[in-house]
């Protein structure tokens, strides 16, 4: 199924609200999920159950925080919190990975250092392509995440993913 191999470096949000919505088997076809230290206490503290699935293999990695004056500038411009700095210093590291994060100001900070991120959402979406879950699986799934989620989206924006799926025969693209 995994066509080209794939590295994954995870924020909390993805693997908590993934877990919330019965859906972190979808972050196994990745060939490693890479957890900064800070990210994996946050996920224990928050969520200690995601952290034990036995259905996806998790690399709890020690991160030592980047000290680039220009990392700094866009850490303190960002307000990133303590996980999204160690999960971005481990994606400079990694910077053929996909950082997953569900915090804008973090997918802001990612997109500035040049690197692919996605959301809970997109790994959703793409289940789709990947042939994880069918069309009407996920849109069912997406319908549900205002109840069944602490995943914050304005509730426009997941309407407008959800009549994309709808109309699409693939669903939208990551």
């Amino acid at each position: 199924m995994n066509e080209h191999p794939q590295r994954v470096v995870c924020d909390a949000g993805p693997l908590i609200h993934l877990d919330e919505l019965d859906c972190l088997s979808l972050l196994d076809d990745f060939d490693a999920i890479l957890l900064p230290a800070q990210v994996w206490k946050e996920v224990e503290r928050h969520r200690p159950g995601a952290l034990a699935k036995a259905d996806v293999s998790l690399q709890k990695v020690d991160v030592v925080l980047s000290s680039q004056p220009a990392f700094q500038a866009l850490v303190s411009s960002l307000s990133l919190d303590l996980g999204e700095q160690a999960a971005l210093s481990l994606m400079q590291e990694n910077p053929e990975s996909i950082l997953l994060t569900d915090d804008a100001a973090a997918r802001l900070a990612a997109m500035t250092l040049g690197y692919r991120v996605h959301g809970t959402v997109g790994i959703l979406v793409r289940a789709i392509r990947r042939k994880q879950r069918t069309r009407e699986e996920i849109l069912s799934i997406l319908r549900r995440i205002p109840t069944h989620s602490t995943l914050y989206i304005r509730s426009a924006l997941l309407e407008e993913i959800i009549s994309q799926v709808e109309r699409s025969q693939m669903g939208i693209q990551e």
